[in-house]
């Protein structure tokens, strides 16, 4: 059955087609299916239900099956997905099998079938996440090492300070990938976990094959049995949208300084061009970071969603009212965010395009006051710390008062040039000589990358 109408306009911009096809309604269904199906073969396995049943109910258990249409408005009534679901597959293997249909569902309660099948999605997101990641994390080592000794201004408080390498820069944004690539293989065990309690958590309508089943069920679906059913401990699912929203937050770090490097006043990084992108409706010149904006936006939004899960995490009892249903939809759609920010933070790392030019030009805007700290720092080695600031404190103002090159200044200093040479002062004035350790932390954000994928 096709899916039901929705908005579409901007999937294609915010989210990748593969990972909406995970939490689109047929991978909702199907996933609940797969639960059916997989609870009705573990049942079989300890000779609770018949073989012939068990295979009755897995053949019923296709999404193409149902009308997706039909269990929308059903849910309304219901209160939640699998109710309507489980009639309507019982109905279907009613018309083949009514022996079967008795033995559907036996000892589960809607909550395990939703939980579960949401894990179930989450664990194909999961991947599509990790391999989106892996391959930002290669592109991103591979530029930061093109770039390891390409000089530009570093920035702080949005104003030049001393320089820095565009593949430090670069590195920063591959040791933020690294570490959510960490955090989410240490969260793989206690996320893909089984959901089965039944109706209060005790699987008390299966008595002593209760334990038997599980641990089948569980290996049917390639899950672990946690130590108990976590209808209302929600730490999983919430430790999982944390670290999306980190994944979130890191891709917009990257989304903003590629941004501000594309400003008219610096020009000095690009995202990739083609044609038609970035363009404005009336100003044929724009050419606009449009996927910087994907992940400026998905950083944007994910937060918000983020604090849905956190505030859902109270929940009463042995059953929530209300918060278990704001996840719902949250979860799911901080997945597609995430995904769509990676995509788009892929073609922008991969196509880079780099005005080395400019930002050797806009690195000398100041005309050398950003490399005082590197006289100062020489200097005060000879003369004192407190004179040798207080001096090139005077020689920056008077500097910028005749806006006359730092170099020049110093030059006439006879202070300056009774302890430093011509030569001395034209290699401390290179940006190319004052970049400290940013080839060394561009090493080691590489080397860890490359372990973590080895």
């Amino acid at each position: 059955m096709n899916q039901r109408p929705g908005n579409q306009l901007f999937d294609a911009y915010f989210t990748a087609r593969d990972m909406r096809e995970v939490f689109c309604d047929q991978g909702r269904v199907q996933a609940m299916l797969d639960f059916e199906a997989a609870l009705a073969r573990a049942e079989a396995r300890v000779g609770l239900i018949p073989l012939s049943a068990a295979a009755s109910i897995a053949a019923a258990c296709q999404a193409g099956h149902y009308d997706f249409s039909a269990l929308g408005e059903a849910i309304a009534t219901a209160g939640n997905s699998a109710i309507p679901l489980v009639k309507a597959l019982g109905k279907q293997i009613a018309a083949n099998d009514a022996e079967a249909e008795r033995y559907v569902h036996l000892g589960a309660t809607s909550q395990d079938v939703m939980d579960t099948g949401l894990v179930l999605q989450l664990r194909r997101a999961l991947a599509l996440i990790e391999s989106d990641l892996a391959q930002l994390g290669e592109t991103l080592a591979t530029q930061a090492l093109r770039f390891v000794a390409t000089p530009l201004a570093g920035r702080t408080w949005l104003q030049h300070a001393t320089p820095v390498t565009l593949g430090m820069k670069i590195a920063g944004w591959l040791g933020a990938v690294t570490r959510s690539r960490q955090r989410l293989q240490e969260l793989k065990p206690r996320l893909l976990v089984l959901q089965f309690g039944g109706a209060s958590g005790t699987l008390a309508a299966l008595g002593e094959q209760a334990m038997p089943i599980a641990e089948a069920f569980a290996g049917e679906l390639q899950l672990t049995l946690p130590d108990q059913p976590w209808h209302t401990q929600r730490d999983r699912l919430v430790e999982f949208g944390a670290v999306l929203g980190l994944i979130a937050g890191s891709l917009g770090k990257l989304g903003r300084d590629i941004s501000l490097l594309m400003q008219t006043e610096a020009g000095e990084v690009f995202e990739p061009s083609a044609p038609g992108k970035g363009g404005s409706s009336t100003m044929p010149h724009k050419r606009n970071p449009v996927g910087a904006a994907v992940l400026i936006g998905a950083a944007t939004r994910v937060p918000g969603l983020l604090s849905t899960l956190f505030s859902a995490m109270p929940q009463e009892h042995e059953r929530s009212l209300g918060l278990w249903h704001a996840e719902w939809e949250t979860l799911p759609e901080i997945c597609c965010l995430v995904s769509g920010s990676l995509k788009q933070a892929l073609l922008v790392a991969d196509g880079l395009e780099v005005d080395a030019d400019r930002m050797a030009r806009n690195l000398d805007l100041t005309q050398g006051l950003v490399l005082a700290e590197a006289v100062s720092i020489v200097l005060a080695q000879r003369v004192g710390r407190d004179t040798a600031h207080h001096l090139l404190e005077r020689c920056c103002k008077r500097a910028v008062a005749e806006q006359r090159h730092l170099r020049a200044v110093l030059g006439e200093e006879p202070q300056v040039t009774a302890e430093l040479s011509a030569l001395e002062l034209d290699r401390l004035l290179d940006p190319a000589h004052y970049l400290g350790q940013a080839h060394t932390w561009v090493e080691r954000a590489v080397a860890e990358h490359s372990a973590l994928t080895a």
